[in-house]
């Protein structure tokens, strides 16, 4: 219930307007999101990278609806690989990509060209693209533009959601040589059609998943900040005999930074999205609603400031 309430608000200006403005909410918009510039994402990406960790860097915003946005977003892109090149930062630092916001929803063809022009920076920056998963509609979509990206960019990044029934299959499919395949629980509000709706049913999902993943001939991204998930993480990783280089871990920016560095200190590969951009706001609210207690933070923050 609270989960859908949260997801709910994330549509809401005037609660935005509230998070932007109370100064105790404003600290937990720094925790979970880097910054609204480029500079900001840099200096984020400098500290992680410096840790040892690597970076896969998102600029927040998928509410696009005319071309003009789209064609901006993909030239945030570029120039954010290029930057990161310049700083020698590639390539422990990678860029992930909504299609929606490249424009997927009501030009697939503009959605395709946008990526592969970002695809073709990050080759040329020696790095990575991931294309984000969004809700259940654009599945098909972003799946068949992989395949068409993967046709020149081998190294290109899906994201499986496990909470939505089809992925099973869909990881069976994908768990071939050289996939890179990011496994997530799913953070959108589907319908019971589509998507288990129970934390256990998609916790017994994702490990199905991991398994399939793991034992299979591609590169498994295990994106989750659950301790028993990440213990099976560790746990299939010996009993498929996969070496550190194998498969890594992705956390969240702001998220487990303890758990981050003891990965990281065993010798796994941990990588931390880093989302930056002046629309951070619906991104927040999902973090919310995959961990509600969060919410009570910024209940405490609103009523402080006298909403």
């Amino acid at each position: 219930m609270l989960r859908s309430v949260i997801l709910a608000a994330s549509r809401s200006t005037r609660m935005e307007r509230l998070v932007e403005t109370a100064p105790l909410t404003r600290g937990v918009v720094r925790r979970f999101v880097a910054g609204t510039s480029p500079d900001d994402a840099l200096r984020a990406t400098g500290e992680l990278v410096a840790n040892g960790l690597a970076v896969s860097l998102d600029v927040l915003g998928e509410d696009t609806e005319t071309a003009e946005q789209a064609v901006a977003t993909r030239d945030a892109y570029v120039s954010l690989l290029a930057s990161l090149r310049g700083a020698g930062m590639t390539p422990a630092a990678e860029v992930s990509v909504k299609l929606s916001a490249l424009g997927q929803k009501f030009d697939e063809q503009l959605a395709y060209d946008g990526a592969r022009a970002i695809c073709v920076a990050a080759s040329e920056a020696g790095t990575t693209v991931t294309l984000d998963a969004e809700d259940h509609t654009t599945t098909d979509s972003t799946l068949d533009i992989l395949t068409k990206l993967r046709t020149d960019f081998p190294t290109t990044g899906a994201v499986l959601q496990a909470y939505l029934r089809r992925t099973e299959a869909d990881c069976r499919e994908l768990a071939t040589a050289g996939s890179r395949v990011r496994l997530c629980k799913g953070a959108y509000k589907e319908p019971e059609s589509v998507a288990y709706q129970s934390t256990l049913d998609v916790d017994k999902s994702y490990v199905r998943c991991l398994n399939i993943l793991m034992s299979g001939d591609g590169y498994p991204m295990l994106a989750t900040h659950d301790p028993r998930l990440i213990a099976i993480g560790e746990d299939r990783a010996r009993w498929f005999d996969r070496s550190p280089d194998e498969f890594e871990f992705q956390l969240l920016y702001g998220v487990r930074p303890e758990e981050q560095a003891r990965l990281a200190a065993e010798g796994y590969t941990v990588r931390v999205y880093v989302p930056y951009g002046t629309q951070w706001y619906p991104y927040l609210m999902r973090r919310l609603a995959e961990r509600p207690a969060n919410m009570a933070f910024f209940l405490r923050a609103l009523r402080a400031k006298g909403a």
